[in-house]
């Protein structure tokens, strides 16, 4: 086996440094790197500006600790385990987080833009919205948008020269430092397996300038050879890999393990307070690694939410429900 992209979980969370901007695996409440999440609030990491499609419980993680300066996305939630981020709204209605909104698609087609290298991409999503209106240009506003690693304007109007379609808007592709990625295989050499559904995660890894992938499992590459045809991201796209079972509990991961809505419905409870955050990240993640977490949480817990191979996902675990 090749060691030279392989790192552990700690090596991983010192790659991410003060002040990196970052993207995240998977969707709202699946496939998200939380393992790698913890050990970054551990590390007290500070001044994070976060890129998302969409938001999710590790955004509200890492939001209460106070990682998080800056953070451009279209929405932050748990599903039916928590309608909205209690933790981003509190850090905006104390003035401690900028956040700058777009809708859902122009945050989709602004990493497929610089997926393929483009500076901007076109559209007419959000036509006559208040996500247009000058006043709400929070990062504009801020005296932030150098051109460098912000851009300079957070959109701009132009008429269609081709086929007369009226005005459209350009929105910037985003300029991400890290993307961290959470799958059920990665290959010794960086190829990456997604089962089930890959979400943005091709173009987060094509956007970032350094790719990490952490996996259920580290796996030949050979055998992800046998059906290339598959396979998610290709191997020179990831720069650093990690093998950590369990790794996007209390998330879901497609054919491995279900969602513990049990865990995000008591976090989503018990963080609407600053002081309620501290408590929570006091048992949950600090003094902790991810071992010691796992078996705080049980084995008779993580058996209960482990998938069925037949089916993908646990019929022991309660699904909706209020």
């Amino acid at each position: 086996m090749s060691d030279s992209k392989r790192i552990t979980l700690q090596q991983a969370a010192e790659v991410v440094k003060n002040g990196s901007s970052l993207t995240f695996s998977g969707f709202t409440i699946w496939r998200r790197p939380f393992a790698l999440v913890f050990e970054l609030i551990r590390q007290q990491r500070r001044n994070l500006h976060l890129i998302e499609v969409n938001g999710g419980p590790h955004t509200e993680f890492l939001v209460g600790a106070g990682c998080v300066d800056i953070w451009e996305s279209c929405w932050v939630g748990h599903e039916l385990y928590g309608k909205y981020g209690a933790n981003l709204s509190r850090k905006v209605a104390n003035r401690e987080i900028i956040v700058e909104d777009y809708s859902h698609a122009e945050m989709m087609f602004r990493f497929a833009a610089a997926a393929q290298g483009a500076a901007y991409a076109v559209t007419q999503t959000s036509l006559g919205t208040d996500i247009h209106n000058p006043e709400y240009d929070m990062l504009g506003r801020a005296g932030l948008r150098d051109g460098k690693r912000i851009a300079k304007h957070k959109y701009l109007f132009a008429d269609d020269p081709f086929y007369g379609a009226g005005s459209q808007v350009l929105i910037p592709a985003p300029k991400v430092d890290i993307a961290v990625m959470c799958v059920q295989q990665v290959g010794e050499e960086g190829t990456v397996r997604v089962n089930g559904q890959y979400y943005s995660d091709p173009e987060a890894a094509r956007t970032a300038d350094i790719t990490i992938v952490m996996a259920e499992e580290i796996v030949p590459e050979e055998y992800l050879r046998r059906n290339a045809d598959i396979n998610t991201i290709p191997s020179f796209e990831v720069d650093y890999i990690l093998e950590c079972p369990f790794g996007a509990h209390p998330t879901g991961m497609f054919g491995r393990y279900d969602v513990d809505g049990a865990f995000l419905k008591d976090f989503y409870a018990r963080t609407r307070t600053q002081e309620g955050f501290d408590d929570f990240a006091k048992a949950w993640i600090h003094g902790l690694d991810h071992i010691s977490y796992l078996e705080k949480l049980g084995w008779p817990r993580m058996l209960g939410l482990k998938a069925n191979t037949a089916l993908n996902y646990s019929p022991r675990a309660t699904k909706g429900g209020k």
